[in-house]
């Protein structure tokens, strides 16, 4: 008995040897691991996804300053929308609408969404394109600062819109976090108000455009998550979606409306500011890359980079600083008026404002921790509580 035990035992480490061993973690010493690549690359992501978040009023300032800014003409809107439209080309064609199903969400990434997913997102991408105009219309009337300190709100204005649309819970701490964004950016209409009309009226539109803009992010996560999952789309190609449909409308736009009024809008304005075609082709150039960079770090941050709703608070936070004290150092006594300038209540607005979408990620990253709990409780027999916190956005 003990001898067919030991032959048992033999047999049995002489299969496990003749098994394929895993990759190691580690292997020679000074070469990074596979977990170490990927942790760079998030980091670097996330550099880049802050970077050209931060650049983008920047860049919308500095068009206006070029004399290439008129809302009416929408020109840089067209090169906003057209750098993440390129998101696209790296996507496969389906065989079939089901040919999906089965695989996992990176895989899914890479494949065109069912015609049905599609035309959803075209509708999503109609009020983007709306919104993010009004949003830098806005920009050009009241500067970036102001624009960075109202725009960081749109976490809050989404956590608003699925409480109303998609019926999501919020706790008491996730409304007192909203109602102190709330107070700072009644600061900042304060402060508009004091500087001037234009501005003032550059803050409501951004207030508008934020929120219209937030209200996307929930339908897009309606439509990336509710329903048939032959008809569900990615978030990388919900971005290429909405970015070729605003690319198509706004082109036509410039040759229904813009070429047509070519030297009122564009011509005169650039000959007033003294700038050059090359001047004007390198900022709209500028502009296409950074929202290119800014769409395609968005997709590996949102998939490798730790912390959930408490990061994007913290990523929204610190992009509104950094706006604000780059406007203040290249701007300031430069161009425009005070509305480039450091001023105690702008800053004061900028921490309370941040302060309250700091508190909100905060409370959500606790209650998404207990509903893990929760759901870990359920799959022993307990009652499951339904999941909360928005899913995956395109910015």
């Amino acid at each position: 008995m003990r001898r067919h035990r030991r032959h048992q035992g033999n047999a049995r480490s002489s299969q496990q040897s003749t098994q394929i061993p895993s990759l190691p973690d580690t292997s020679i010493a000074g070469v990074p691991t596979s977990k170490e690549m990927i942790a760079g690359a998030t980091i670097l992501a996330a550099v880049f996804y802050l970077a050209s978040g931060v650049s983008q009023p920047l860049l919308m300032t500095a068009a206006n300053l070029a004399g290439i800014a008129d809302p009416r003409a929408q020109l840089y809107m067209l090169f906003y929308y057209a750098g993440p439209s390129m998101v696209g080309l790296g996507l496969r064609r389906r065989q079939d609408q089901h040919m999906v199903q089965g695989l996992d969400n990176q895989a899914k990434e890479r494949y065109w969404p069912s015609y049905k997913a599609i035309v959803r997102a075209c509708s999503v991408a109609c009020l983007d394109i709306l919104a993010q105009s009004i949003n830098y219309a806005g920009n050009t009337l009241s500067g970036p600062t102001v624009f960075a300190i109202i725009y960081s709100s749109v976490t809050i204005w989404a956590a608003l819109y699925s409480r109303i649309l998609l019926g999501r819970e919020l706790n008491v701490v996730q409304w007192v976090g909203m109602a102190i964004v709330f107070c700072g950016l009644s600061m900042t209409a304060l402060h508009s108000i004091n500087v001037g009309h234009s501005v003032f009226l550059g803050a409501c539109l951004v207030l508008a455009g934020s929120s219209l803009h937030a209200m996307t992010y929930v339908i897009s996560e309606k439509i990336m998550t509710v329903g048939d999952a032959a008809d569900l789309i990615s978030v990388r190609a919900n971005c290429a979606v909405q970015g070729i449909v605003a690319t198509i409308i706004l082109a036509l736009w410039q040759i229904a409306y813009t070429i047509p009024r070519y030297q009122e809008l564009v011509a005169v304005p650039m000959a007033e500011a003294g700038s050059s075609y090359w001047d004007a082709l390198l900022i709209l150039g500028l502009i296409g890359a950074a929202n290119l960079v800014h769409a395609l770090s968005f997709f590996h941050t949102l998939a490798h980079f730790p912390g959930g709703a408490v990061s994007a608070g913290i990523m929204k936070g610190l992009q509104a600083v950094l706006v604000f004290f780059l406007t203040s150092l290249i701007f300031c006594g430069k161009s425009g008026g005070e509305e480039m300038c450091f001023t105690s209540l702008k800053f004061a607005s900028l921490i309370v404002v941040v302060s309250g979408v700091l508190l909100y990620g905060l409370a959500t990253e606790a209650k998404r921790r207990q509903v893990s709990i929760s759901a870990i409780i359920g799959a022993r027999g307990f009652k499951r509580i339904p999941n909360v916190d928005s899913g995956p956005e395109c910015v």
